[in-house]
């Protein structure tokens, strides 16, 4: 992130006229099924509206729903609770990383998860 957002909110468009509402930056990752709504596997540095929630990002890059296994914010857990559907309402802040994840690949040969 750069020194702007180091305190928080951008101030752009805070107290003046312009017009501009205020903005958060985070970084998007997206990973296994999942790459291919987000243009690859490299990370999105995004500036998106403050108050933006996971479901923004979801529905931003059209990701459905049910096809989302996994959702880290700064690496914490934060996808469900069992059998309860994925938690879209999950509000971000300035400098969060945001990954989201398809089901793992699971290798026959190896006996375990591809990460």
């Amino acid at each position: 992130m750069d020194a702007r957002h180091k305190t928080g909110i951008s101030n752009r468009g805070i107290g003046d006229n312009s017009g501009l509402a205020p903005t958060i930056a985070i970084r998007l990752k997206m990973f296994n099924s999942l790459t291919s709504y987000a243009g690859g596997c490299a990370p999105l540095d995004l500036d998106v509206p403050a108050g933006t929630v996971i479901g923004d990002l979801v529905r931003r890059f059209g990701v459905p729903r049910d096809k989302i296994f996994l959702v880290l914010v700064n690496g914490k857990d934060v996808t469900r609770q069992l059998g309860a559907p994925v938690n879209l309402e999950r509000g971000l802040e300035d400098g969060d990383e945001v990954a989201l994840s398809g089901p793992v690949p699971y290798s026959w040969g190896f006996g375990a998860p591809i990460v």
